[in-house]
């Protein structure tokens, strides 16, 4: 490699590392480290999460019926019963690897089936 490619490589490697560091000190930057966070910010981390699935599941379910003829739809079953068997799993065991893994498998398997 010629200097300056290393150069800019080693440039972009600090501008990313410094950047990572500071998205990551931020809060306490900005909570100053003390205490309890505001409640909004609490409130956020608490419910975005399950929000963002909950919007994944539906765009995915959604997309899946209006490309498909009535007819195929049947094809669906394999979506809907990992679906089911992850949430079911990590209602049970909270453990999402598990029903992640599971869910995946369990897709998988069917899909070639059907």
């Amino acid at each position: 490699m010629t200097d300056s490619k290393t150069l800019y490589l080693v440039a972009v490697v600090v501008f990313v590392g410094a950047l990572s560091w500071l998205i990551r000190a931020l809060p306490f930057l900005i909570f100053g480290g003390r205490g309890e966070p505001p409640k909004i910010v609490s409130y956020i981390g608490r419910v975005l999460s399950p929000a963002a699935i909950a919007v994944l599941v539906i765009y995915c379910y959604a997309g899946y019926v209006s490309e498909r003829p009535p007819r195929e739809h049947l094809g669906m079953l394999a979506e809907v019963v990992a679906g089911v068997a992850t949430v079911a799993l990590h209602w049970r065991w909270r453990v999402p690897m598990l029903s992640i893994s599971v869910g995946t498998t369990l897709y998988m398997i069917l899909v070639r089936l059907f």
